[in-house]
């Protein structure tokens, strides 16, 4: 049907119901990031979020391609979609009335809206009945597995709307049709009947089976579950994909878990629907199951609005099926989880139990402590590839090397990927600290070097050679070293204010200037007494006095218009360029520490080899979280 024009009061409506967090957060992973939200721009390929959403203001904007807009724009701009059609659609998600200004038009529109409301209407009948049903004498032998069984309490069955579906084949279809006078039709586009193949008349979908209400996020229901009382298969039976319900995009208890989530920062995902409610009876509350198919990139964005900090643990059982259902859910968010925008634990319960089962036999504490202590999700799957394989024998060990490089190339936070390279080397090393060297080097190696950050170790030649390495900085190290400490002089000569704090720093983290004709410049500063008033005319007396070579520095005296932008944001412009001579040092060390490691005989002096491999990755862990320190690139700032 074509869409008729809608009028402007259901345009301003749509504007102030839909809020735009809640519409990104269905396409962008978003974070909170002081009063707005941050991710990857959906718009252009990119590696570092530039997506901002202000909530306050109800619009978004990309640094990075300049799109921008509020939520409408976004959905239309995003889907190729017309406006009338967008704002229809968002109408119907946040329940706005539709007005239009053809009024001949309003009838078959308002047709067209209101099947979801009588759908919704319908679904929330077929529950009550169902309660209904459990308490009657038929409903005996589901109460008591609910109870004996599943050891429910009376208050969980009533939270989560538990019911029964009689054994007849025209039960419910007779009481909502005949008794409550819903079309038929309606009930079957609702997942509840289906059409006789022979006879005509609808028959019950859903038979003798206990039912479990499945809810969207806000709480109405739009579908069930069945489980069998008896040994009929399926054993569990979910409504088949109706105009409200689609597997693939909806999660069990959400409606009852958002909160939760959102108090403790953490999703718990489960498989089945008894895992999620005997967690949530247990008082973990931040629990939802997945309708027992594959974690879809749809759930996992819908549970992560929930989540400042993107926390997810996937408690799936430890069976081989649960085993595979988690390596199917990494691989649907795999892509966010490499590039750190989920931070994804795994939870195997011990003995191969599931949540349901561990928690007849353990605490709740006992299971918060489980997922406290979760394995990464990276470290979780480098425990399956090493499972049941002998390193020792060379097939094992090319293959495990294999899957692990395959594994690390993925890794795209380039801090991750170092730690894990170390990691895997140490996996590799079989305890053999003589070898750790050569493992990292040929991980590296496998995993493409010259795209890798990780300071690359000297070549397998080199390490176990006579060759020294030196300890001055590489090319692009020196380069970098220029541009940090040019900004760090420049800011001290034109930024008073900027003074102490940069002694401070460079006192705090023991760093002096490398290079020769900035040491000397900072040198004289030092030596310039505090009080003079015209530090720049001080220096350039002091260099011709001296008849030292002022060109070298003599740029740094002086601001053009780009500079005297860039140090109205002294403070990040500062912490980067400290960073930036940090990160120097660093590497420089960490050379040092590899030559004198690698040229230790471990035999001879087996506790200087060890302090040396210690020191070593001691500056590598230094290095990991000094990188994590610069805000921004000091090359960009140029």
């Amino acid at each position: 049907m074509q869409i008729p024009r809608l009028h402007p009061d259901t345009i301003e409506e749509v504007k102030l119901r839909a809020d735009i967090v809640d519409v990104v957060s269905e396409y962008v992973v978003l974070r909170k990031r002081g009063k707005d939200f941050v991710g990857l721009c959906p718009f252009h390929d990119e590696k570092s979020p530039s997506f901002t959403v202000s909530q306050t203001k109800q619009m978004y904007y990309c640094f990075g391609c300049q799109a921008a807009g509020n939520a409408i724009k976004f959905v239309m701009e995003l889907g190729k979609r017309s406006f009338p059609d967008v704002v229809l659609d968002l109408a119907r998600r946040y329940q706005v009335p539709v007005q239009t200004l053809e009024p001949e038009q309003r009838q078959e529109l308002q047709r067209q809206l209101s099947l979801r409301e009588q759908l919704y209407e319908v679904l929330a009948s077929s529950a009550q009945f169902y309660q209904h049903a459990l308490r009657q004498s038929q409903g005996q032998k589901a109460i008591q597995y609910l109870q004996s069984n599943r050891k429910l309490k009376e208050e969980t069955i009533h939270q989560f709307g538990l019911g029964y579906a009689p054994a007849g084949w025209e039960t419910l279809h007779r009481y909502l049709v005949e008794d409550k006078h819903y079309p038929a039709q309606i009930l079957e586009k609702a997942g509840l009947i289906k059409p006789r193949k022979e006879g005509g008349g609808y028959y019950d979908v859903f038979r003798d089976r206990l039912m479990i209400p499945i809810r969207d996020v806000q709480g109405r229901v739009i579908a069930f579950g069945g489980r069998t009382l008896t040994d009929e298969q399926p054993k569990y039976l979910n409504s088949p994909e109706t105009e409200l319900f689609s597997k693939g995009k909806t999660l069990f208890a959400l409606d009852q878990a958002k909160g939760g989530i959102s108090q403790v920062d953490q999703a718990v995902v489960v498989e089945g629907y008894f895992d999620a409610i005997a967690l949530h009876a247990a008082g973990i509350n931040n629990a939802v199951a997945s309708l027992g198919t594959a974690l879809s990139l749809e759930q996992v964005r819908l549970i992560l609005r929930y989540t400042e900090s993107k926390q997810l643990v996937l408690n799936f059982d430890a069976d081989k099926a649960g085993t595979n259902a988690t390596e199917r859910a990494i691989g649907e968010i795999a892509e966010l989880a490499y590039k750190g925008e989920v931070q994804l634990k795994i939870l195997n319960l011990p003995d191969g139990k599931d949540a349901d089962e561990y928690l007849y036999s353990h605490t709740p504490e006992d299971y918060g402590e489980l997922l406290k202590n979760a394995p990464l999700w990276i470290d979780w799957q480098i425990q399956q590839i090493i499972q049941d394989r002998d390193l020792k024998q060379a097939t094992d060990f090319q293959q495990v090397t294999q899957q692990l490089v395959k594994l690390l190339k993925n890794i795209a936070n380039s801090d991750t990927r170092n730690y894990y390279v170390s990691y895997c080397a140490e996996i590799l090393s079989l305890g053999d600290t003589r070898l750790l060297p050569l493992r990292v080097e040929n991980l590296l190696t496998q995993i493409a070097p010259a795209a890798t950050t990780y300071s690359k170790p000297v070549s397998a030649k080199k390490a176990w050679g006579d060759s020294k390495v030196s300890d001055s900085p590489l090319p692009t190290e020196r380069s970098l070293l220029e541009h940090a400490e040019a900004l760090l002089l420049r800011i001290y000569l034109h930024c008073p204010e900027q003074r102490q704090a940069i002694i401070d720093e460079l006192e705090e983290r023991d760093l002096q200037f490398s290079l020769s004709h900035h040491r000397f410049l900072w040198q004289q500063i030092l030596e310039t007494p505090v009080e003079q008033v015209d530090l720049i005319s001080t220096l350039e007396n002091i260099y011709l006095e001296l008849s030292e070579d002022l060109r070298l520095v003599s740029h740094l005296f002086h601001l053009n218009e780009k500079w005297k932008k860039e140090i109205l944001r002294t403070l990040q412009v500062v912490q980067a360029a400290i960073a930036c001579m940090d990160l120097v040092m660093l590497e420089k060390r960490s050379r040092h520490f590899l030559e004198l490691w690698q040229n230790t005989d471990p035999e001879a002096e087996p506790e200087r080899y060890q302090s040396y491999c210690q020191a070593f990755y001691a500056v590598k862990i230094k290095l990991q979280k000094i990188d994590r320190q610069r805000l921004f690139s000091i090359t960009e700032l140029l």
